[in-house]
């Protein structure tokens, strides 16, 4: 089934749209037509702060306390309990990291938080806990990072991150990838980021010609993870980017509650197949403090993996990965 496309909030302006968006959880609920009783372990005064863009929030179901949509951005008080195994650096970012956003994990890559902004807060986000701006300004520290990368002919792909890459406006985006362009070894420009899902208007013909040109070339890994992100404005903006010959792939997390159903899992590969992107990675969650809620254990993760395999093409069956801290690539499950 196709999701219900939008029916409010229509500009075509993406920061203009993020100014708007939800940051007040009664707010939300409102607009949802939920009652802040239909939710008892509700958090309105949690330290990782509520921001849902009104475009994502329209495709949630109003007055379902239980939807998908709703379950990965409302904060909950469970996420204040302290959980045996559960850290702040569940993936060993501060291990990796060389400094000024720069991180060191796999060989011939680097990946850049570019950005430490995002139009979506996500419960279980690995790096809600992530507190390293570095030393000087944004633009002592960019320049800084270029340098590092520079330095090291070992690496052949940058991969921007954050936060979320698109965040940064189409103008600082352009001299960020120029400035990359000028390193001879750098290969491959990969680019993560959520932004075409939640907040499609974000792609724009300018977005996609400049990423498109870009020298070194580019490709996009979304994060969706459920069919019901997939609406027609998501399915618009995913095609402008195909359109513009940019490769997508997607990366997803499995979460309880939001897609730990092998018939979700099932309708996501198919919609984000009928959008032109290829399911890439279905992480197990990171362990992250705050999210041990959305764990699902390694047994039924695999059982998942094997009803997907009967059920679709193999290309669209999601490599099943944890992210261990220190591994040289992320580990395969296996049963």
């Amino acid at each position: 089934m196709v999701p219900r496309s939008l029916t409010a909030c229509q500009t075509s302006d993406w920061q203009e749209e993020l100014r708007a968006a939800y940051r007040n959880v009664d707010d939300l609920l409102a607009a949802l037509a939920l009652q802040p009783a239909s939710v008892p372990d509700l958090d309105r005064n949690a330290d990782f702060r509520l921001l849902v863009p009104r475009r994502f929030a329209a495709l949630m179901t109003p007055g379902d306390p239980t939807d998908p949509l709703l379950r990965q951005v409302l904060p909950l008080a469970v996420e204040r309990q302290s959980c045996p195994g559960f850290s702040h650096d569940p993936v060993g970012d501060n291990l990796a990291h060389l400094g000024d956003g720069v991180l060191r994990k796999y060989a011939g890559r680097a990946l850049w938080m570019v950005t430490h902004a995002c139009a979506l807060h996500c419960r279980y986000c690995f790096r809600r806990h992530w507190r390293k701006p570095g030393h000087g300004s944004a633009a002592a520290r960019g320049k800084a990072a270029l340098a590092r990368i520079a330095a090291d002919p070992s690496i052949t792909e940058v991969i921007l991150s954050g936060g979320d890459p698109l965040m940064l406006d189409d103008a600082m985006l352009a001299d960020l990838i120029e400035r990359l362009g000028r390193i001879d070894h750098v290969k491959r420009l990969r680019l993560h980021t959520r932004l075409p899902i939640v907040l499609p208007s974000r792609v724009t013909g300018t977005l996609c010609e400049l990423l498109a040109s870009a020298t070194p070339s580019t490709l996009i890994v979304i994060h969706a993870n459920h069919a019901a992100e997939l609406g027609e404005e998501a399915a618009t903006a995913l095609g402008r980017l195909t359109h513009a010959g940019l490769p997508l792939l997607s990366q997803s997390v499995l979460l309880h509650g939001v897609n730990d159903q092998a018939e979700r899992l099932v309708a996501l590969s198919e919609r984000l197949c009928a959008c032109g992107v290829l399911p890439y990675y279905l992480h197990q969650l990171d362990p992250v403090q705050g999210a041990a809620h959305f764990q699902v254990s390694d047994r039924h993760a695999l059982d998942l993996l094997e009803v997907l395999r009967e059920r679709l093409p193999g290309y669209l069956v999601p490599r099943l990965v944890r992210e261990i801290p220190g591994a040289r690539s992320k580990t395969p499950l296996t049963g």
